[in-house]
């Protein structure tokens, strides 16, 4: 199941220079240096820093309702780089769209409800974070969720197994596991510890104590 898609409104200003420097003031001034692509030339471009970390919080999947350089315009948020000391947004790049066209994108899993093998101390592992679609532009959902509730353990959840929104194809194989749920590493000992129907248990009888000389 998918989130459904929220539209926001972006303002995005368009840069007269490119390059290091004017990157360098673009930050100074507390924006954020960029590039516009798609449907014609690549355009740099700036965004204010508030804006973007906004954005970033709300989903990055979906259309937005742009405003660049005063003409309106839909685009997608495809890349941040992030400064590897303060982990703060330092370039970032937006694709041009048109609503409809087909797009890839990159969906967060999200899990929802509670095992009742997990009540009962088995494990679940969330083994893969997102898997890629291809789809309607503005139909990207932000996140796909998958109900665990009724899973079991020793059960898991593949990409194959996801129903995705109308119009949208799979991208990441189909075989990739998503979520597994299995006994904890206590309860495999344990089990691995209970013998098997119809194995023999030998006992052991403790040796007898030496008799000492007379």
């Amino acid at each position: 199941m998918a989130k459904s898609t929220t539209i926001d409104t972006l303002t995005i200003e368009k840069r007269d220079r490119a390059g290091t420097t004017a990157a360098q003031a673009v930050r100074k001034s507390g924006k954020i240096p960029g590039v516009l692509y798609g449907h014609g030339d690549p355009t740099p471009i700036a965004i204010e820093a508030k804006a973007l970390e906004g954005l970033l919080s709300r989903g990055r999947s979906h259309v937005l309702n742009a405003t660049i350089g005063g003409k309106h315009d839909s685009v997608l948020l495809r890349s941040v780089q992030r400064d590897p000391v303060s982990h703060r947004p330092i370039h970032v790049d937006f694709q041009r769209v048109i609503k409809g066209e087909a797009v890839t994108a990159t969906l967060p899993i999200v899990t929802i409800g509670i095992s009742p093998a997990v009540k009962e101390g088995a494990v679940m592992d969330l083994v893969t974070r997102a898997i890629d679609v291809k789809g309607p532009a503005d139909k990207i959902p932000e996140n796909i969720t998958i109900d665990v509730s009724e899973m079991g353990v020793h059960t898991h959840v593949s990409a194959g197994d996801i129903k995705l929104p109308e119009g949208f194809s799979l991208l990441t194989p189909s075989d990739t596991v998503l979520i597994s749920i299995e006994a904890s590493r206590t309860a495999q000992q344990a089990e691995a510890a209970v013998p098997v129907a119809g194995e023999a248990v030998v006992a052991t009888e403790p040796a007898a104590a030496a008799t000492p000389p007379a």
